[in-house]
């Protein structure tokens, strides 16, 4: 497909992830022309402290570790969500503790941290942004999925959010808060992050039916002529 980068996301690493094996990677990318765009972890910060929350901090530090080694410049996080017995306020002291003493870790290795818009206490560009505020680090920001917004106006909401995306992710659907689905508007993202004056990485995050290795060489052409 000659694509500029890649972004491989650690649920699809071999366990464990040893450092001969990113430095391979990280080879076999530069001999292909690809930049490492970034990676992607699955981490939950809304536990109160003790095994599973440090559990959590720690697996996202060895992830900033592994990010360092690849040379990808952010790796794309998630908030978490709340926990039984635990108030939305103290989940939310949760989130940014968390989120920040990571971010500090990241900022000595030279990776950002982007949060994504994923459900929980993310669902909206408003509450996104609110944690995102909160988080006193200028290693942080957004990874923007657009197809996670679900509101009465989901490209509103992708405005929003826009101007703090450090990464961006592009679904080929986007589902409405009526639950119908419909295909995204490409030129119209892209005339969104323009004004934002966005200028990373646009990702396709393919999760369509079929073959994504028939499907997605197509799809990355009316990409490129969206954002050309």
């Amino acid at each position: 497909m000659q694509l500029e980068g890649t972004e491989p996301t650690s649920y699809f690493f071999p366990n464990p992830v040893t450092r001969e094996f990113l430095v391979q990677l990280k080879q076999r990318c530069f001999q292909l022309g690809l930049d490492v765009s970034g990676t992607a972890v699955g981490n939950d910060f809304g536990h109160p402290p003790g095994e599973r929350r440090q559990s959590e901090i720690d697996g996202l530090k060895q992830w900033i570790e592994f990010a360092d080694i690849l040379g990808a410049p952010v790796i794309r996080v998630f908030a978490g969500y709340q926990q039984e017995g635990i108030s939305a306020a103290e989940t939310r002291k949760l989130m940014v503790s968390g989120l920040e003493e990571c971010c500090d870790y990241a900022g000595q290795h030279g990776v950002h941290l982007a949060l994504e818009n994923h459900g929980g206490p993310t669902t909206t560009a408003d509450a996104l942004l609110s944690i995102v505020r909160d988080v006193r680090s200028p290693w942080f920001g957004v990874n923007l999925d657009t197809g996670n917004f679900h509101g009465q106006d989901v490209y509103a909401d992708i405005a929003a959010a826009a101007p703090y995306s450090l990464n961006v992710q592009i679904k080929v659907s986007l589902r409405g808060a009526e639950g119908n689905m419909q295909p995204a508007d490409f030129p119209r993202l892209a005339s969104i992050l323009r004004d934002a004056g966005y200028r990373g990485y646009i990702v396709l995050e393919y999760e369509e039916d079929g073959d994504p290795r028939v499907a997605c060489p197509a799809v990355m052409e009316e990409l490129r002529e969206a954002f050309a």
